[in-house]
């Protein structure tokens, strides 16, 4: 049975244009979405193997704003960085490039993978107003609640590294192995969203360079949280975080809410680290509320 897109009318009634800028010698794919003259305008970066596609239903919910979505290095329309290892001070780096070129001082979203991504780039400098982190990265994944399906994901792009290139590629875009890990994220017992969701991960969760990419990308995403970059994170941010999240406990997104200077957090229940698709309008009405400007002008 063909998934429907239950977010695709309120997305078709959003402008969307496709964009290339030069970022690090190489050639960044994103897509403009909302008005030109949009008083706000926010960079989203997307999580660990996916697309800009994943962040499209949090995009639906935000008509009016002017949101730029890029496709990180190495996944979905954006090549490798030339000559560059993809470790996450790679990736910040090459964010902090990217607003440069596209929206300076825009408010800059990252989800999950994409969490570290900004909070990396905005602690090592990168120039923004605002952030907003939705199923923030607040632990190390070994010590989340599933640990050990971590410890198994380690041992599987351990091996698709390590194996013959073409059984390496293989394994790693299985569509049974895609298809186990859409399952044990999603919440919803709502049969539709559970098929649009695994639809999501079958179309897009493959779109990597190569497997080189893959694993440093993998290796950046498990060996790197939030917590480190927090304390130098001045700007007011804004978390939202899933209750269920099996990434990273309820709990220690609360403690991480305890580390920046000027944080606030939105719990969401009922959902785990799959926000974007599950739960986007809640999402996106914390958003839009963190961004509106207060009465006395100061935010």
């Amino acid at each position: 049975m063909t998934a429907v897109h239950p977010y695709a009318p309120s997305l078709a009634r959003i402008p969307v244009r496709r964009r290339e800028v030069a970022v690090q010698g190489g050639a960044t794919v994103y897509w403009e979405y909302g008005p030109d003259d949009a008083s706000q305008t926010v960079v989203a970066v997307h999580g660990f193997r996916g697309d800009h596609h994943g962040l499209e239903p949090v995009v639906a919910h935000l008509d009016g704003i002017r949101v730029l979505m890029p496709d990180l290095p190495g996944f979905g329309e954006t090549a490798p960085l030339p000559g560059r290892r993809h470790d996450l001070a790679a990736y910040a780096q090459w964010l902090t490039d990217f607003v440069a070129a596209t929206a300076p001082g825009a408010a800059i979203l990252g989800h999950s993978f994409g969490s570290i991504v900004v909070a990396a780039a905005v602690a090592g400098g990168l120039p923004t107003p605002r952030v907003i982190l939705v199923n923030p990265i607040g632990a190390p994944a070994l010590e989340g609640p599933r640990g050990i399906l971590t410890r198994l994901a380690v041992f599987y792009y351990w091996a698709g590294a390590r194996l013959p290139r073409p059984i390496g590629e293989a394994l790693l875009r299985s569509r049974l192995i895609v298809r186990v890990m859409s399952v044990s994220m999603t919440k919803t017992h709502d049969p539709q969203l559970r098929r649009f969701v695994h639809a999501q991960h079958d179309a897009y969760f493959s779109r990597f360079a190569d497997r080189d990419v893959l694993h440093d990308a993998f290796l950046a995403s498990v060996s790197n949280d939030i917590r480190a970059h927090a304390p130098a994170i001045a700007q007011q941010t804004l978390l939202v975080a899933a209750v269920q999240d099996d990434i990273t406990p309820i709990e220690a997104e609360r403690h991480l809410a305890t580390l920046f200077p000027d944080a606030r957090l939105v719990e969401i229940d009922g959902v785990g680290h799959l926000i974007h698709y599950e739960t986007p309008q809640p999402a996106a009405e914390a958003i839009r509320a963190f961004l509106r400007p207060s009465a006395d002008g100061t935010r």
